[in-house]
């Protein structure tokens, strides 16, 4: 299937590990011209070095530094045609064991950033008339996870940001989803389970296989699965589809919507 994204340009956050860098693989074999953006700047020369793209080091969580990531694509490019938004996550944690501070520092990470690197690169893609933006969020907007409030309550925000964005911004032929990992093989995934193990006082392998006996596929995603969604989203394929949140989790959620 061609997707249509060659000589396009695509921005994608979080990209030096994990579900960022399979995505900015993916957009990269499908022909993308690609930024990337990450905090580890060592990491991120060496992802760059191998797919050929920009490499923008920045923490995403400080006020400013959305914009400039987003400028940088420019001024290097002449424009920004895909915007993946992905950062990792908050601290595990409930309610009574974080604090305000807690909050704020999420609220910065994960939807701040969201909204000034959409507002960054909203106006080139209405001036083109075309666009897409991909917000990577969890499975626990759909079902949320215990010990993880942070991110159910700030990605559910983002995803309510998308979902109304994706009707304001329709008619300029931009459209604009997100990605609902599931359970991933990722280094995240394994952070999670060591702060679960910790809390439980259990051994984290008792956690992984809790995780793989709750996925009706009986495993975890590998990175390249979840980002296959990503680049058909980001494709000329989707023109159709906006306004969607999209799970990629083997069937964990038991929800109908």
């Amino acid at each position: 299937m061609n997707l249509g994204l060659d000589g396009k340009v695509a921005l994608v956050c979080g990209a030096s590990r994990g579900l960022g860098r399979a995505i900015a693989d993916e957009l990269a074999a499908e022909g993308a011209t690609l930024a990337v953006c990450s905090r580890d700047a060592e990491l991120l020369e060496a992802t760059a070095a191998e797919l050929d793209a920009l490499a923008v080091a920045a923490d995403l969580s400080v006020p400013g530094e959305p914009t400039r990531v987003v400028e940088a694509t420019l001024e290097r490019f002449g424009r920004l045609d895909v915007l993946v938004t992905n950062t990792g996550g908050p601290p595990a944690g409930t309610h009574d064991t974080l604090t305000l501070e807690d909050w704020d520092r999420a609220t910065a990470l994960l939807l701040r950033s969201t909204v000034e690197l959409t507002t960054a690169a909203l106006p080139g893609m209405k001036e083109r008339g075309w666009g897409r933006i991909l917000a990577v969020t969890s499975v626990a907007v759909k079902q949320p996870v215990d010990n993880l409030i942070l991110s159910n309550s700030l990605r559910a925000a983002v995803t309510g940001f998308a979902k109304t964005l994706a009707r304001e911004v329709a008619p300029h032929g931009i459209t604009v989803n997100t990605i609902l990992p599931g359970y991933t093989a990722t280094e995240r995934v394994t952070e999670l389970n060591r702060a679960n193990a910790e809390r439980e006082g259990v051994d984290p392998a008792e956690i992984q296989a809790r995780l793989e006996a709750s996925i009706p596929l009986g495993r975890l995603a590998e990175p390249p699965e979840f980002a296959a969604l990503a680049a058909f989203l980001a494709s000329e394929r989707a023109s159709y589809i906006t306004g969607g949140a999209f799970a990629v989790d083997g069937g964990w959620v038991r929800g109908l919507l």
